[in-house]
């Protein structure tokens, strides 16, 4: 093998750091949501949805159930942070803004280059994920 082979088989640094980062998130992630749910589960923090009215209505349309348990839809679940239930959310949250924040890092890494298609395609990235997680357009988000 050349030395020209050998360039051209090396991963760039920026895949690197962006799966570095997103292997800790992830593992960081799934270790919060674990432990989040333990204490949902075990009792140390009280739910928003007792367990009783939980199963009672577990087989109810999502409409029916949000009724009878009260629960918001959409963002209204940061406002329940406090619940053992939707505590769990952070872990998910965490676990989806992953991506963005590795992103982040490669426009940082990509403007220290003076790599500005890259960059600007990471922005154009950062931007697309964010508003369809936010639900602004009506779909995704929650």
């Amino acid at each position: 093998m050349t030395t020209q082979d050998d360039a051209r088989l090396q991963t760039p640094a920026e895949q690197v750091v962006y799966a570095n980062i997103l292997t800790v998130g992830v593992w960081a992630s799934l270790a919060l949501m674990v432990i989040l749910y333990c204490l949902y589960v075990f009792g140390v923090i009280a739910p928003h949805v007792s367990f009783d009215v939980l199963t009672a209505n577990w087989g109810k349309g999502v409409h029916e159930y949000l009724q009878i348990t009260q629960s918001p839809n959409g963002w209204g679940w940061v406002a329940l942070l406090n619940k053992g239930d939707f505590l769990n959310y952070v872990g998910f949250g965490l676990l989806a803004l992953m991506t963005n924040f590795c992103f982040i890092v490669l426009v940082i890494g990509f403007a220290k280059k003076k790599d500005w298609v890259y960059m600007s395609i990471s922005i154009v990235e950062i931007v697309v994920l964010t508003l369809a997680a936010s639900g602004i357009f009506g779909s995704g988000g929650h």
